[in-house]
């Protein structure tokens, strides 16, 4: 007679234990049974597919992703094979689960339950986006070296030039007087843009101490409904228990003035424009450091959101790139200086735009300190 081999019962509370992991991963994981219904959801998983795990478990995986996804195919081939299985940059973006939904993925079989499988979602937005994140510091190195080498080359004989239109102005016509006039405003011009591109090469040390962002947003509005926002609704919706960033004041108010002045020319004169500014704390995204193992925490989020007509689609992957500009007399390096301060910090910058829709979002470490400008404790929500 053959011996009946009994399944030990799992220890009390493993069940808990296991939930409380699976629920602790920042990734999307489901398990789909031998009939492709969805056993169980992480919290990550119902955040991504917008439904609870109990709706979930209602339906088959089918009828949460595309019409033909690839990976209702990779489903069938882990069973088939019973080996887990790679696929990298598949897009499940559908009207369901929105745009931009670049996921990898990780299918593998559970063996202890034929036909079932685990699904391990990794979305590949945040990292496309820590990737354009170093191009755009390669690009703004670029301009420093080319700000240091007009600021030397090109300053002293605009400076020639203008002096010696100026002595022209004195003795020519009133009609050739408009030429020479015409050659100090642009002479004027250049040199503007030079100073502007100066700034790339500044790499001095900056002052940081920790800093209420609140109180450098507060500035930023202030200024901003006072000049360039003044017909423009702005918000705000501050998380109060945030702690403090380890920045310079001074950089993070001119950071924030060029993302609200931006999200403000956007609006132009629509009459329901409106600018709302956020705050939040985001764990969970971390950003190695180049010739080390070192990773920077990120868990401070800071947006600008606009509800303009947004950024062209082929615009989006080069905006913080210098001489990028959709304005018609714009420089192009307003964004370039922002990402050039932010990455000097330590941090990220991005921007999601659709249509009617764009958030500039900054990603940065916290601070361990007190702040030193510390403002009256805000009630977390909408403010006008």
């Amino acid at each position: 007679m053959t011996e009946k081999v009994r399944v030990p019962e799992p220890a009390e509370g493993s069940n808990d234990l296991s939930m409380a992991v699976l629920n602790a991963i920042q990734n999307p994981v489901i398990l789909v049974d031998e009939n492709s219904h969805v056993a169980f959801a992480n919290w990550e998983a119902e955040s991504f597919f917008g439904a609870s795990a109990n709706h979930l478990a209602r339906h088959t995986i089918d009828a949460f992703i595309p019409f033909g996804s690839p990976l209702l195919t990779l489903i069938e081939q882990v069973r088939e094979r019973r080996a887990p299985v790679n696929e990298y940059r598949v897009d499940l973006s559908s009207p369901r689960l929105g745009a931009d939904k670049l996921v990898d993925l990780y299918v593998a079989p559970v063996l202890s339950q034929p036909g079932s499988v685990v699904i391990v979602l990794q979305e590949r937005s945040m990292a496309d986006k820590i990737d354009r994140q170093l191009t755009h510091r390669a690009a703004a190195r670029s301009v420093t070296g080319l700000a240091s080498m007009l600021a030397h080359e090109i300053k002293n004989p605009l400076s020639g030039i203008r002096g010696a239109a100026q002595l022209l102005e004195m003795s020519v016509t009133d009609e050739d007087r408009a030429l020479t006039r015409l050659i100090c405003d642009e002479t004027d011009r250049i040199v503007s843009l030079v100073d502007r591109m100066e700034v790339f090469s500044d790499e001095r040390p900056v002052d940081r101490m920790a800093i209420n962002i609140h109180s450098v947003l507060d500035r930023v509005k202030a200024i901003a409904k006072a000049g360039f926002a003044r017909g423009i609704k702005i918000s705000e919706n501050y998380d109060p228990s945030l702690p403090p960033v380890y920045a310079n004041r001074d950089q993070l108010v001119q950071v924030f003035l060029n993302l609200v002045k931006n999200a403000a020319e956007a609006i132009g004169d629509r009459p329901d424009g409106e600018i709302l500014l956020t705050t939040a704390y985001r764990p969970g995204i971390r950003l190695s450091v180049a010739g080390t193992r070192e990773k920077i925490s990120l868990p401070l989020e800071f947006c600008v959101h606009d509800n303009g007509p947004g950024v062209p689609p082929d615009l989006l992957p080069h905006l913080f790139d210098p001489f990028i500009t959709t304005k018609t007399n714009g420089s192009g390096l307003g964004l370039a200086l922002v990402a050039k301060i932010i990455g000097g910090h330590g941090g990220i910058v991005e921007c999601d735009s659709q249509h009617s829709r764009t958030t500039f979002r900054v990603l940065m470490p916290a601070s361990k300190g007190q702040a030193t400008d510390e403002v009256t404790p805000m009630t977390k929500g909408t403010h006008a």
